[in-house]
């Protein structure tokens, strides 16, 4: 068991920011007429993740708070998801980017539907704000399980 005491030390937090990074400078090669559109809302999108989950972290006194901001930056992980398609049927990204973006946020996905199923495990701490451990494996989702 892995040992929280922040969002920050979250793994899926950490996930997330590295995807949000990846979509950053993906992004950046993207055409100039799709700045106010595909760029903005995917890098919208994905920094969204890892916020809500940070929100989540704060609210973890009320589970049902706690559930419904994880909730939200699963739909927010998977609103990237779709963006990168689109970002693929422009040719703005090619397979192997969408690929590796695609697992990672497959990952991030599986990670934040556990923390819904263990809420009770984030939430029983938190009136006092103390640690809390995360299983070692992030969440039950392995590589086999993409």
């Amino acid at each position: 068991m892995a040992i929280a005491g922040s969002f920050r030390e979250l793994r899926t937090y950490q996930k997330a920011r590295e995807g949000a990074k990846s979509v950053y400078q993906l992004t950046k090669t993207f055409p100039k007429e799709e700045r106010y559109s595909m760029t903005d809302q995917i890098r919208r999108s994905s920094r969204a993740v890892k916020a809500l989950l940070a929100e989540a972290w704060a609210r973890r006194r009320y589970k049902g708070s706690f559930v419904h901001k994880i909730d939200e930056s699963l739909g927010e992980a998977m609103e990237t998801q779709a963006w990168h398609d689109d970002a693929l049927d422009c040719e703005y990204i090619n397979e192997e980017q969408h690929r590796a973006l695609d697992v990672l946020y497959q990952q991030v996905g599986g990670m934040l539907s556990n923390m819904i199923s263990k809420a009770d495990d984030f939430c029983k701490n938190a009136p006092d704000h103390s640690y809390i451990a995360e299983d070692s494996d992030p969440y039950g989702l392995s590589a086999e399980d993409l």
